[in-house]
Protein backbone atom coordinates (compact mmCIF):
# COMPACT_ATOMS: atom_id res chain seq x y z
CA UNK A 1 0.00 0.00 0.00
CA UNK A 2 1.44 3.14 -0.84
CA UNK A 3 -0.32 6.05 0.91
CA UNK A 4 0.75 9.74 0.60
CA UNK A 5 -0.18 12.60 3.29
CA UNK A 6 0.52 16.31 2.00
CA UNK A 7 -0.62 19.57 3.60
CA UNK A 8 -2.01 21.55 0.24
CA UNK A 9 -2.83 24.99 2.11
CA UNK A 10 -5.64 25.44 0.27
CA UNK A 11 -6.94 22.19 -1.90
CA UNK A 12 -8.50 24.94 -4.52
CA UNK A 13 -5.31 26.65 -4.98
CA UNK A 14 -3.23 23.44 -4.78
CA UNK A 15 -5.54 22.33 -7.95
CA UNK A 16 -5.19 25.41 -9.59
CA UNK A 17 -1.30 24.53 -9.69
CA UNK A 18 -1.61 21.08 -11.21
CA UNK A 19 -2.13 19.00 -7.81
CA UNK A 20 -4.71 16.43 -9.97
CA UNK A 21 -2.12 15.94 -12.82
CA UNK A 22 0.90 15.03 -10.24
CA UNK A 23 -1.77 13.41 -7.91
CA UNK A 24 -2.30 10.48 -11.33
CA UNK A 25 1.17 9.92 -12.08
CA UNK A 26 1.83 9.28 -8.22
CA UNK A 27 -1.40 6.90 -7.94
CA UNK A 28 -1.15 6.43 -4.01
CA UNK A 29 -3.49 3.75 -2.85
CA UNK A 30 -4.49 6.50 -0.29
CA UNK A 31 -3.88 10.19 0.14
CA UNK A 32 -4.40 12.33 3.29
CA UNK A 33 -4.74 16.02 3.13
CA UNK A 34 -4.32 18.84 5.60
CA UNK A 35 -5.31 22.49 5.39
CA UNK A 36 -7.86 21.62 2.87
CA UNK A 37 -9.65 25.20 3.32
CA UNK A 38 -12.89 23.88 1.40
CA UNK A 39 -16.18 22.71 2.62
CA UNK A 40 -17.00 19.07 0.24
CA UNK A 41 -19.20 20.70 -1.93
CA UNK A 42 -16.12 22.66 -2.81
CA UNK A 43 -13.77 19.93 -3.54
CA UNK A 44 -13.66 18.61 -7.16
CA UNK A 45 -14.98 14.99 -6.42
CA UNK A 46 -15.48 14.16 -9.89
CA UNK A 47 -12.10 14.81 -11.07
CA UNK A 48 -10.89 12.89 -8.15
CA UNK A 49 -13.22 10.10 -9.03
CA UNK A 50 -11.71 10.19 -12.40
CA UNK A 51 -8.57 9.19 -11.35
CA UNK A 52 -10.24 6.34 -8.89
CA UNK A 53 -10.43 8.24 -5.82
CA UNK A 54 -14.17 6.81 -5.05
CA UNK A 55 -14.22 6.75 -1.17
CA UNK A 56 -13.91 10.69 -0.09
CA UNK A 57 -13.87 10.90 3.57
CA UNK A 58 -13.90 15.07 4.58
CA UNK A 59 -13.73 16.59 8.01
CA UNK A 60 -14.19 20.31 7.14
CA UNK A 61 -13.47 22.54 10.06
CA UNK A 62 -17.01 24.58 11.28
CA UNK A 63 -15.34 28.22 9.90
CA UNK A 64 -14.92 28.45 6.33
CA UNK A 65 -11.35 28.66 4.73
CA UNK A 66 -9.71 27.18 7.48
CA UNK A 67 -7.68 24.04 8.18
CA UNK A 68 -9.91 21.02 7.07
CA UNK A 69 -8.33 17.36 6.30
CA UNK A 70 -9.63 14.76 4.10
CA UNK A 71 -8.65 11.37 3.49
CA UNK A 72 -9.57 9.96 -0.40
CA UNK A 73 -9.16 5.93 -1.14
CA UNK A 74 -8.63 4.27 -4.14
CA UNK A 75 -9.62 1.09 -1.66
CA UNK A 76 -13.11 0.78 0.02
CA UNK A 77 -12.80 0.97 3.65
CA UNK A 78 -13.93 -0.82 6.07
CA UNK A 79 -15.15 1.66 8.80
CA UNK A 80 -14.14 5.33 8.87
CA UNK A 81 -14.68 8.09 11.96
CA UNK A 82 -14.52 12.20 10.96
CA UNK A 83 -13.30 13.56 14.21
CA UNK A 84 -11.85 12.49 17.83
CA UNK A 85 -14.99 13.08 19.72
CA UNK A 86 -14.05 16.15 21.38
CA UNK A 87 -15.94 19.66 20.20
CA UNK A 88 -13.04 21.52 20.59
CA UNK A 89 -11.22 20.04 17.99
CA UNK A 90 -13.76 18.63 15.80
CA UNK A 91 -15.03 22.11 14.99
CA UNK A 92 -11.50 23.14 13.40
CA UNK A 93 -11.40 19.47 10.91
CA UNK A 94 -8.30 18.23 12.86
CA UNK A 95 -8.85 14.34 12.78
CA UNK A 96 -9.94 11.31 10.26
CA UNK A 97 -9.55 8.04 11.06
CA UNK A 98 -10.21 4.70 8.21
CA UNK A 99 -9.86 1.08 8.40
CA UNK A 100 -8.61 -1.02 5.50
CA UNK A 101 -8.78 -4.64 6.87
CA UNK A 102 -6.16 -4.73 9.51
CA UNK A 103 -4.44 -1.44 9.20
CA UNK A 104 -5.48 2.42 10.35
CA UNK A 105 -4.78 5.10 8.79
CA UNK A 106 -5.42 8.30 10.60
CA UNK A 107 -4.74 11.37 9.42
CA UNK A 108 -4.22 14.29 11.14
CA UNK A 109 -3.77 18.45 10.94
CA UNK A 110 -2.38 19.83 14.33
CA UNK A 111 -2.84 23.34 15.74
CA UNK A 112 -0.22 25.67 15.03
CA UNK A 113 1.16 27.86 18.28
CA UNK A 114 2.70 30.51 15.70
CA UNK A 115 0.29 33.02 16.63
CA UNK A 116 0.84 33.33 20.64
CA UNK A 117 0.57 31.60 23.77
CA UNK A 118 -3.50 30.89 23.64
CA UNK A 119 -2.89 28.89 20.37
CA UNK A 120 0.50 27.37 21.77
CA UNK A 121 -1.85 26.22 24.81
CA UNK A 122 -4.27 25.13 22.45
CA UNK A 123 -1.69 22.96 20.85
CA UNK A 124 -0.22 21.18 24.08
CA UNK A 125 -3.91 20.39 25.26
CA UNK A 126 -4.67 18.54 21.67
CA UNK A 127 -1.85 16.80 21.56
CA UNK A 128 -2.29 15.63 25.07
CA UNK A 129 -6.25 14.82 23.72
CA UNK A 130 -4.71 13.06 20.90
CA UNK A 131 -1.89 10.75 22.62
CA UNK A 132 -4.90 9.30 24.77
CA UNK A 133 -7.04 9.18 21.34
CA UNK A 134 -4.10 7.04 20.24
CA UNK A 135 -3.80 4.66 23.20
CA UNK A 136 -7.50 4.24 23.31
CA UNK A 137 -7.39 3.21 19.93
CA UNK A 138 -4.21 1.01 19.92
CA UNK A 139 -6.57 -1.43 22.45
CA UNK A 140 -8.54 -2.59 19.57
CA UNK A 141 -6.38 -1.30 16.18
CA UNK A 142 -2.75 -2.62 16.52
CA UNK A 143 -1.25 -1.44 13.17
CA UNK A 144 -1.95 2.00 13.05
CA UNK A 145 -0.31 4.81 10.43
CA UNK A 146 -0.87 8.66 11.77
CA UNK A 147 -0.08 10.53 8.68
CA UNK A 148 -0.39 14.39 8.44
CA UNK A 149 1.10 18.01 9.76
CA UNK A 150 2.26 17.47 13.45
CA UNK A 151 3.91 21.37 13.46
CA UNK A 152 6.96 20.01 15.09
CA UNK A 153 10.27 19.11 14.16
CA UNK A 154 11.08 16.19 16.36
CA UNK A 155 14.91 16.90 16.52
CA UNK A 156 17.62 19.45 15.55
CA UNK A 157 18.43 17.54 12.38
CA UNK A 158 14.61 18.00 11.60
CA UNK A 159 15.32 21.97 11.17
CA UNK A 160 17.84 24.42 9.56
CA UNK A 161 19.69 26.52 11.78
CA UNK A 162 18.20 24.73 15.14
CA UNK A 163 20.32 27.28 17.81
CA UNK A 164 17.97 29.97 16.13
CA UNK A 165 14.84 28.59 16.84
CA UNK A 166 14.59 27.05 20.66
CA UNK A 167 11.95 29.72 21.44
CA UNK A 168 10.11 29.19 18.51
CA UNK A 169 6.66 27.44 18.09
CA UNK A 170 7.25 23.90 16.82
CA UNK A 171 10.64 23.54 18.05
CA UNK A 172 10.13 24.35 21.69
CA UNK A 173 11.36 21.85 24.23
CA UNK A 174 7.98 20.97 25.66
CA UNK A 175 7.11 19.93 22.03
CA UNK A 176 9.77 17.42 21.67
CA UNK A 177 9.73 16.38 24.80
CA UNK A 178 6.01 15.44 23.77
CA UNK A 179 7.52 13.82 20.13
CA UNK A 180 9.62 11.14 21.80
CA UNK A 181 7.14 10.59 24.23
CA UNK A 182 4.81 9.71 22.36
CA UNK A 183 6.89 7.18 20.22
CA UNK A 184 7.80 5.30 22.98
CA UNK A 185 4.48 4.04 23.44
CA UNK A 186 5.39 2.10 20.68
CA UNK A 187 5.32 4.21 17.77
CA UNK A 188 8.35 4.57 14.82
CA UNK A 189 9.52 7.87 12.89
CA UNK A 190 8.63 5.78 9.21
CA UNK A 191 11.03 8.32 7.47
CA UNK A 192 14.41 8.26 9.94
CA UNK A 193 14.04 4.07 9.06
CA UNK A 194 15.39 4.68 5.77
CA UNK A 195 17.51 8.72 5.78
CA UNK A 196 19.16 9.78 8.77
CA UNK A 197 20.55 12.64 6.46
CA UNK A 198 20.65 16.50 7.44
CA UNK A 199 18.54 19.16 5.27
CA UNK A 200 15.68 16.85 4.97
CA UNK A 201 12.92 18.86 5.28
CA UNK A 202 8.92 19.29 4.44
CA UNK A 203 7.73 22.86 4.77
CA UNK A 204 9.24 25.98 3.71
CA UNK A 205 8.27 29.60 4.82
CA UNK A 206 7.29 31.84 1.77
CA UNK A 207 9.38 34.03 2.46
CA UNK A 208 12.25 35.00 -0.31
CA UNK A 209 14.63 31.82 -1.19
CA UNK A 210 13.67 29.33 1.78
CA UNK A 211 12.59 26.75 -0.54
CA UNK A 212 15.82 26.94 -2.59
CA UNK A 213 17.97 27.98 0.32
CA UNK A 214 16.26 24.75 1.96
CA UNK A 215 16.06 26.60 5.06
CA UNK A 216 13.24 24.17 6.17
CA UNK A 217 11.19 22.41 8.89
CA UNK A 218 10.34 18.48 8.80
CA UNK A 219 6.97 18.66 10.16
CA UNK A 220 5.01 16.29 8.14
CA UNK A 221 5.14 12.56 8.96
CA UNK A 222 4.23 8.95 8.91
CA UNK A 223 3.92 7.48 12.48
CA UNK A 224 3.51 4.15 12.19
CA UNK A 225 2.99 1.22 14.42
CA UNK A 226 6.13 -1.08 15.97
CA UNK A 227 4.64 -3.77 14.57
CA UNK A 228 4.24 -2.07 10.93
CA UNK A 229 8.27 -1.70 10.85
CA UNK A 230 8.71 -5.26 9.34
CA UNK A 231 6.16 -3.98 7.01
CA UNK A 232 7.61 -0.76 5.73
CA UNK A 233 8.88 -0.72 2.06
CA UNK A 234 10.21 2.59 1.42
CA UNK A 235 9.43 6.57 2.95
CA UNK A 236 10.40 9.47 1.15
CA UNK A 237 10.09 13.79 1.46
CA UNK A 238 8.66 14.08 -2.51
CA UNK A 239 10.37 18.02 -2.69
CA UNK A 240 9.97 18.66 -6.27
CA UNK A 241 5.73 18.62 -6.11
CA UNK A 242 5.06 22.01 -5.67
CA UNK A 243 1.69 23.34 -4.64
CA UNK A 244 1.85 24.28 -1.27
CA UNK A 245 4.39 25.52 1.34
CA UNK A 246 4.93 22.29 2.05
CA UNK A 247 6.18 18.67 0.20
CA UNK A 248 3.96 15.54 -0.08
CA UNK A 249 5.82 12.73 2.52
CA UNK A 250 5.23 9.24 0.81
CA UNK A 251 5.11 5.76 2.73
CA UNK A 252 4.97 2.34 1.42
CA UNK A 253 3.66 -0.96 3.27
CA UNK A 254 4.10 -4.18 2.10
CA UNK A 255 0.91 -5.83 2.31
Amino acid sequence: MKIISFNLNGIRSAAGKGLFGWLGREAPDVFCVQETKAQPEQMDSVTLRSLGYEHQMIHSAVKKGYSGVAIFSRLKPDHYVIGMGIREYDIEGRVIRADFGDLTVVCVYVPSGTTGDIRQAVKMRFLESFTQYLIDLSRTRRDVVICGDYNICRTPADINHPERHVNVSGFLLEERVWFERFLSLGFTDSFREFNGDLGQYSWWSFRAGSREKNLGWRIDYHIVSESLKPALKSAAILRDAVFSDHAPVMVEIRN
